[in-house]
């Protein structure tokens, strides 16, 4: 199996830019479809973004699109998070997931998880 672990978090001001990476062990993040998610105190874990085994696919909801960039490079087994004109809504602890199958949006559908790295952004 493979084992996710994240860094880059940070405390940043509203407008600023913070990079995440997912660092994967274990097995090559290429057999994989991976996915960034994000938890706020007291709210449920929501889909960020996800990019595809290849790279060539990606998807991210609304509240994020235009803003964030999910990117993958393969031969260094880690996947990457561009967050621009961050808000405080973003402030989170983000984690990038695994999915052995196709690119995914929901939370059921990825096997392996990281523990997270926390973001924060202050107004």
């Amino acid at each position: 199996q493979v084992q996710l672990v994240e860094s880059g978090g940070g405390l940043v001001q509203a407008g600023g830019s913070l990079r995440l990476s997912c660092a994967a062990s274990g097995r090559p993040v290429g057999s994989y479809a991976v996915g960034w998610f994000r938890q706020a105190p007291g709210k449920e874990r929501e889909f960020v973004a996800a990019i595809s085994r290849s790279g060539g696919s990606t998807t991210y909801p609304d509240s994020v699109k235009g803003r964030f960039t999910i990117s993958r490079v393969n031969a260094k087994n880690t996947v990457y998070l561009q967050m621009n004109s961050l808000k405080p809504e973003d402030t989170a602890v983000y984690y990038c997931a695994a999915a052995r199958g196709l690119i995914a949006t929901q939370r059921y559908e990825y096997d392996y998880w990281g523990q997270g790295t926390q973001v924060t952004v202050s107004s």
